[in-house]
């Protein structure tokens, strides 16, 4: 999923996750009626969608994020673009990994 993709079902990836409605909208900010109105077809924000995808698609734990970091990934992407292919990779590797482990 792509940055500020349309999300098409928010409950398909709420059950997928198995949380209520309370456990999943709160964690990015959102009241349970306001989300059952998004898992009712309503039109979703651009900040909400970009919220439950890095939350509950990307399980970023939001809490854990800091200013610093963003800008030390943004540095490392402009001034060493091969480094950060590299790490990139790797990541994607050990969570394949991870993924795989998970599932045998």
């Amino acid at each position: 999923m792509k940055l500020f993709d349309t999300i098409k079902n928010p409950r398909e990836i709420r059950r997928k996750i198995g949380q209520n409605q309370q456990q999943f909208w709160s964690a990015i900010g959102v009241t349970q009626s306001g989300g059952s109105r998004y898992e009712s077809g309503r039109n979703m924000p651009k900040p909400v969608r970009e919220l439950l995808r890095l939350v509950h698609i990307e399980q970023i734990d939001l809490a854990k994020v800091k200013k610093e970091d963003i800008a030390i990934v943004e540095y490392l992407h402009e001034t060493h673009p091969d480094l950060y292919k590299s790490l990139s990779k790797a990541i994607k590797a050990k969570q394949a990994d991870v993924s795989a482990a998970a599932a045998a």
